[in-house]
């Protein structure tokens, strides 16, 4: 049996924000163990879905106490693998990710829903499972307890960096906005300053 993980936040968000905050989640101030995102594929289905596969690499330090049992040339970066599904429809996003290396060690499946809720349209329900296990015969329970106290520890990690994606698109908007209205004023000043003096 290995680790489970599930956790269910809401944010303030309408879910065309976050959906599109996510695809800009890197970097952030956040994510300095996220070395390179890469898209391996990605396709517009018929009915308007977007499916999407991106590799991610990582860094990936063993807990001390673990690297005496292995060699000290061991590659400490793991490739993740991430298969995406958003459907503007029913107004969800979801994620399924794993490690394709150091799966023996240890290996982390999440899955996440980023779901626009129906009845507060500014809101976003984001749902996270994860589920972690090792095949390490006699160190199976340690890492797996490893790696939950890790993937809870990263996961709080990864919503500052949304928010802070949130926060930069939320900033862009209000300057567009403003410089909008800036231009729309002085092309109003403009035309009071143009037109011609009537007399009657």
């Amino acid at each position: 049996m290995g680790k489970h993980f599930f956790s269910e936040t809401d944010i303030k968000s309408a879910w065309e924000l976050v959906s599109t905050a996510f695809w800009q989640r890197y970097p952030n101030p956040y994510s300095n163990h996220v070395l390179t995102e890469d898209v391996v594929f990605r396709e517009v289905t018929s009915d308007n879905r977007l499916l999407s596969r991106r590799l991610f690499t990582k860094t990936n330090r063993m807990p001390r106490w673990a690297e005496r049992f292995f060699p000290g040339n061991l590659s400490r970066t793991v490739y993740i693998i991430e298969d995406s599904v958003v459907d503007p429809g029913n107004r969800s996003l979801t994620t399924l990710t794993w490690n394709v290396n150091h799966a023996t060690f240890m290996r982390v499946v999440e899955r996440c829903v980023f779901l626009g809720e129906r009845d507060r349209p500014v809101w976003t329900r984001v749902t996270r499972e994860a589920w972690i296990s090792s095949g390490l015969f006699g160190l199976s329970r340690p890492i797996q307890e490893f790696g939950l106290a890790r993937f809870r520890s990263n996961q709080a990690k990864a919503m500052k960096g949304l928010e802070h994606a949130l926060s930069n698109l939320q900033n862009a908007s209000t300057a567009s906005h403003g410089d909008s209205a800036e231009k729309h004023k002085n092309l109003n000043s403009a035309s009071k300053a143009q037109k011609p003096q009537q007399y009657i």
